[in-house]
């Protein structure tokens, strides 16, 4: 199994490759949201509906929640490498743009 690593530094990726990358890691991080968001719902609601099995779901829905806010916590990181991937961009524009004359 390939395992990812964020080493930005020992690699030669264009600001536009970067972009697109943590552009696209948020959003599945953003849909492990969703998703463990919807399964902890659905969990709490077995709760009341299955009684016997209360605390089997309980665990699940504890579970997930966490899961999901774990997934928050990635988005929002690789929302800030987006920031960060957007303004190098900017910045090798701005410096293009000063070196034509």
């Amino acid at each position: 199994m390939k395992y990812h690593h964020h080493q930005h530094q020992h690699h030669n990726h264009t600001p536009q490759q970067d972009l697109k990358h943590h552009k696209h890691l948020e959003h599945l991080a953003e849909a492990g949201v969703l998703a463990a968001g919807a399964y902890a719902l659905h969990e709490k609601h077995q709760i009341k509906k299955d009684p016997l099995h209360a605390h089997r779901h309980k665990i699940a829905e504890e579970v997930a929640a966490t899961i999901a806010v774990g997934a928050a916590g990635f988005a929002l990181h690789e929302h800030h490498l987006v920031k960060d991937a957007k303004h190098r961009i900017k910045e090798e524009k701005r410096h293009h743009h000063h070196h034509h004359f």
